[in-house]
């Protein structure tokens, strides 16, 4: 599985987007009750609007969620996730014609959304639901793949590890193995900064990027507005812009291919300088 060839560009859908520089996935939460920006983007027309705005300020990937994955948030039904998701991933596939990402647990989701338009399949679960392989292998799409334990509702209390690192790139690395091998087209491993994760645990992993970029598949780190942020800085969700741009520098320059964030237009100054000090 570990390579030491290094992607050259990621391949989602039609769009090949060239890794010579860190790639910047913009959030775009159509729910009433995500952690930060709940119920902000819950008409369709508001949510496409800010698809464009965030296009406009440099995003490469729109990522598209219609279920809360906040700690203890309760779950909702695959109609109300594809009632808030499908219009939206329909409207920017078609106007700005950027990869479009759905942000599923559920298999009919992640097939229906993929037909609708979206090229890339986000798994919270990592894919742990063998049908959600077959849905990303069936319409041959790439997929994220990030570490949790447990659901939304579980996962704080199950924030514990004999070896943290180990424990995270191993799972990574089997479910990688078993979507490729099933067909899908890109595979983007994500480590799942606040997802069963203490804020030590979090710091630890932006600290060891190194053990998932051996991997030798695109990594994703997502630490936009998380509660790690708060825990150092004492800001609530909507005030931790500062904190995640420090977060997504350290990303960067621990060898992020992809950041997942909230605030498009302030990251990507980040990424662009980070980027250019990683590489220069």
């Amino acid at each position: 599985m570990t390579t030491d060839a290094k992607h050259e560009a990621l391949r989602l859908g039609p769009h090949r987007l060239p890794l010579d520089r860190t790639l910047v996935m913009g959030i775009l939460n159509v729910t009433p009750d995500s952690f930060s920006d709940g119920g902000q983007h819950l008409d369709a027309a508001v949510a496409v609007a800010r698809a464009r705005t965030m296009v406009g300020e440099g995003a490469d990937i729109v990522d598209v969620g219609g279920e809360s994955t906040r700690p203890g948030a309760p779950p909702v039904s695959a109609e109300e996730e594809l009632r808030r998701t499908l219009p939206v991933i329909e409207a920017v596939a078609a106007e700005l014609r950027v990869p479009v990402s759905i942000d599923t647990t559920k298999p009919e989701v992640a097939r229906r959304c993929l037909a609708a338009g979206a090229v890339m399949l986000n798994d919270i679960q990592g894919l742990r639901d063998p049908a959600m392989i077959g849905a990303a292998a069936d319409a041959g799409a790439a997929v994220v793949i990030m570490h949790m334990k447990g659901t939304p509702q579980t996962m704080v209390s199950e924030a514990a590890y004999d070896d943290l690192l180990a424990e995270v790139r191993e799972f990574l690395e089997q479910q990688a193995a078993a979507a490729l091998e099933a067909g899908a087209q890109s595979v983007i491993v994500d480590p799942g900064l606040g997802f069963a994760k203490t804020a030590e645990h979090n710091l630890t992993i932006l600290n060891h990027l190194d053990v998932f970029t051996s991997l030798g598949l695109p990594l994703l780190v997502g630490p936009s507005r998380k509660s790690f942020i708060g825990h150092l800085t004492g800001r609530p969700a909507k005030d931790r812009v500062a904190g995640t741009v420090a977060a997504v520098t350290a990303s960067v320059l621990g060898g992020a291919d992809v950041v997942r964030v909230h605030d498009v237009g302030v990251c990507k100054q980040a990424v662009l300088v980070a980027d250019a000090i990683r590489r220069a």
